[in-house]
């Protein structure tokens, strides 16, 4: 077969809008970044994954909006994507879950459509502890996506070792997208093209400094901001004559998540119970048998939620098999008449 497609794909294939919404006081808010799809029916509010960003959903989105009538906001989490708050290393699940019930609030006031909360990893958490808290009022379901506190508890201690183990930058997108697949963290070559762009920054490196070996300033990087960026960049350099600075474009993870460590505890302890005490229709949805805890065991066999193993796949499920999740959260909407079946459009 030929060569494989590593070049990034944008945001608009799968989206019908993007949209930067301020949350907070005037004279010091914090803007956060969302894309959003669909006019009609129960508005499904997603919630990635660590280290992700909302274009982890953009396949999903396409997928679930063929199936069901429904409008879908998928948002960048603060510290994630081109979110932009003052305090980003705050990640506390307060924090984050205050976050979502402020941009929907921003979003659609105080009356919003029927809510369905739907979160992937320490997003799931997150979802758990927004609906177990009534942060908003119009929620009606809950769905979370390989997040179980016993397994997550247990594998808190090599999440570090993971980090360590990934490479600190790419020379390009396409690298970043091909290091992604290959290494098997996103298993879906058209997911990998349109989301791995949220979790990679662009920056310019001095190559000047880069060379000298003896000073660390090879971090002395200028952040670009990517729509915008090349064709300015190109005019800057033919009107000042500046190429003898010989920038040379590297790209980093935009978030640090080794920093966010004594948070994740609190991510994830105690949410098998908030989740089975939360008076909604929820469903679970894991990537193998073997994560399910002793507490959800429990529930599970009491008929307290539905659960659903999805076929192999790694922890970013949604990505690797979006539409098995599409799926599945179709089901759930329209057993529990959320929403209604897309008519064929023929």
């Amino acid at each position: 077969g030929g060569k494989l497609d590593y070049s990034p794909v944008s945001w608009r294939e799968y989206f019908d809008q993007m949209e930067d919404v301020n949350v907070g006081p005037a004279d010091s808010t914090d803007i956060f970044r969302i894309y959003k799809a669909g006019s009609e029916g129960p508005l499904l509010v997603l919630l990635h994954g660590g280290g992700h960003s909302a274009l982890s959903w953009a396949v999903f989105t396409t997928a679930i909006s063929s199936r069901v009538n429904c409008r879908v906001l998928a948002m960048d989490l603060r510290g994630h994507g081109a979110t932009l708050v003052r305090q980003s290393d705050d990640f506390s699940t307060q924090t984050m879950s205050s976050d979502v019930a402020n941009v929907i609030q921003a979003c659609y006031g105080e009356s919003p459509p029927p809510v369905v909360l739907i979160g992937h990893g320490v997003g799931g958490a997150i979802a758990v502890h927004t609906a177990s808290n009534m942060l908003l009022p119009t929620t009606v379901g809950l769905v979370a996506i390989d997040v179980v506190e016993g397994s997550a508890m247990e594998a808190l201690h090599s999440i570090q070792n993971f980090l360590k183990g990934r490479p600190k930058s790419f020379k390009s997108m396409d690298h970043a997208i091909e290091w992604s697949v290959k290494s098997g963290q996103i298993r879906n070559l058209e997911s990998a093209r349109v989301s791995v762009v949220g979790q990679i920054k662009r920056c310019e490196v001095n190559q000047g400094d880069a060379l000298e070996q003896a000073s660390p300033v090879t971090d002395v990087v200028v952040e670009r901001n990517e729509d915008f960026y090349d064709q300015s960049y190109v005019n800057e350099k033919e009107n000042t004559g500046t190429e003898t600075w010989a920038w040379q474009s590297v790209y980093k993870w935009r978030v640090d998540l080794s920093k966010s460590e004594k948070y994740w505890d609190g991510w994830f302890r105690g949410t098998s119970n908030l989740f089975l005490a939360c008076n909604l229709p929820k469903l679970l949805l894991l990537a193998g048998i073997d994560r399910l805890d002793r507490d959800l065991t429990i529930g599970q066999m009491q008929g307290k939620f539905m659960m659903q193993v999805l076929p192999p796949c790694g922890h970013a499920v949604q990505e690797d098999k979006p539409d098995k999740v599409a799926e599945a959260v179709a089901a759930f909407l329209l057993r529990h008449k959320f929403a209604e079946a897309r008519k064929e459009t023929r």
